[in-house]
């Protein structure tokens, strides 16, 4: 073993991913939910409504609509849709290569829809690429993971206002910097972005409807399963690189977001 992670040594997430074209026959559905992570719904042609919780969204192409897991919804479409669907299981998650997706995701949690611009000439050949992709014998990962982040790209830069403040832009560097180097201490990002921890909180609620300790939570318990999966590092040692105070703390932060010890964990690997 080694006493840091191989970018490149990680696990497939192609198996939590799927891409297709938007399935005709569902044109009318009754309300349901998916027990999946997220869908991304994308339409270039259509009419009729979408039907999300408590409210009725009319279809107006081009246009994505995001379903979370928790939501009911269903379909009523009077003309013959086009467009593109992305469905993603929980485990992709965990699987993703580029974690910044993860974020990109997580930012997605709180949109329903999104308008489009009909002369983007770019958001149809990205989901295109990626259909085309998924049906080869060997889908590539990087190429799956690297073609979607582009695409929630643009799809998340839709919904931000035209007029970028410093808030969005100190969110835009938290992340960045948690990406950058996980640690386990909201007052290191808030010093670093120069406010306090508790403007952080507001900004990430704001805009993740997350605290900053429970946004960071995710990334740090992922950084930790890869430590203790990929290297050789014991438990005081990542404690260490994480920012924990001490190893008991960081034992019980483990487990009661895990539900085992960090030694339970690498012992079943």
């Amino acid at each position: 073993m080694q006493d840091y992670i191989k970018t490149y040594n990680k696990i497939s997430s192609i198996d939590a991913i799927k891409i297709a074209p938007f399935d005709v026959n569902k044109r009318y559905t009754k309300p349901h939910r998916h027990n999946k992570y997220l869908e991304i719904v994308y339409f270039t042609e259509g009419e009729g409504y979408h039907h999300l919780d408590s409210k009725s969204y009319e279809i107006k192409p081009p246009m994505v609509f995001v379903v979370k897991k928790e939501e009911v919804h269903n379909w009523e479409i009077n003309t013959m849709p086009k467009g593109y669907v992305i469905i993603i299981k929980e485990t992709f998650l965990d699987k993703t290569l580029d974690r910044y997706i993860n974020l990109q995701l997580n930012s997605l949690k709180n949109i329903q829809k999104i308008k489009l611009s009909k002369k983007d000439a770019s958001l149809n050949p990205l989901f295109k690429i990626l259909n085309k992709e998924m049906e080869q014998p060997k889908p590539q990962t990087e190429f799956i993971e690297g073609v979607l982040k582009a695409l929630l790209g643009k799809i998340i830069a839709y919904n931000r206002s035209d007029k970028i403040n410093d808030n969005v832009d100190k969110t835009t560097e938290f992340v960045d910097l948690l990406i950058e180097r996980p640690r386990n201490n909201v007052a290191f990002y808030a010093e670093s972005l120069n406010i306090t921890s508790q403007n952080l909180n507001q900004l990430c609620k704001k805009k993740f409807d997350k605290t900053a300790s429970e946004i960071i939570a995710v990334e740090v318990i992922k950084e930790v399963k890869r430590l203790l999966m990929y290297t050789n590092q014991t438990i005081s040692e990542v404690a260490f690189q994480l920012d924990f105070k001490d190893v008991s703390h960081f034992v019980k932060y483990f487990k009661r977001h895990t539900g085992s010890t960090p030694l339970q964990f690498k012992k079943n690997q």
